[in-house]
This record gives structure tokens, sequence and C-alpha cells, in this order.
């Protein structure tokens, strides 16, 4: 009686390509979640620092003694901010413009949504 030792292992082309398509059809269905997920995130994290700003700029104000329509600087409201500096937008890196006392700031990208809503009640 002869044992055949000799086998034969690996992988078939049909397998393959089955299990590259599958990596095809998930990495299609991740990835736009991903970059939506990117996007949501750094309009959130624009809109927290819209906050941040206008809340120096009203500090600023109370401290300068200004009122409604004067002009603060970014130079100004950054001794009020964490680490001494004026964030920039996420998503582009563009500097917040912070608008006059009374007036909420703005970033340039304020077309992607980046805008500091009214609280609610208000």
């Amino acid at each position: 009686m002869k044992i055949n030792t000799s086998r034969k292992s690996g992988f078939t082309l049909v397998e393959i390509m089955i299990v590259v398509a599958i990596i095809g059809l998930l990495a299609a269905i991740a990835i736009p979640n991903f970059v939506r997920a990117r996007q949501t995130a750094q309009k959130n994290a624009c809109i927290n620092n819209l906050r941040q700003i206008d809340a120096a700029k009203e500090q600023a104000a109370l401290e300068f003694k200004q009122g409604t329509g004067s002009t603060i600087s970014n130079d100004t409201i950054q001794q009020y901010l964490k680490g001494n500096t004026v964030p920039v937008c996420p998503a582009n890196s563009a500097v917040y413009v912070p608008n006059t006392v009374g007036t909420d700031p703005t970033c340039p990208n304020s077309a992607s949504g980046h805008t500091l809503a009214p609280a609610a009640g208000t």
C-alpha cells in the first residue's frame, strides 16, 4: 500500500477573487462613513471654537468696559483663551473673525454649517 504524502495546498484563484471582492465591498461601505464622521467632528470642533471665542470676547468686553458694537481684536481675545492662542478652523486652518461685541464670531467656512447657532430658548 502506497501512502501519498504530496498534497497541494493553497488557495484557488476563485477563492482569492471572492475575498478581494468582499474586502472591496466592505471598503466601499466604510470609507464614506469615515469621511462623513470626520466632517461632522470638524464641524463640531469649529462650533466649540466659536463658542470659546465668543466667551473670551464677552469677557474682554466686560473687563475693558466695552459696549455692544465695540470691536475687540484677536490679540485681546487671545489672553482669555487656553494656551494664549486663538484657535483656527480644523477643516481648513482658517482664522476666525471675532466680529463686534454682541455679534457672534464667524468662521470663513460658514457655508459648510460652521456657524454658532443661538442657544436654545433665546
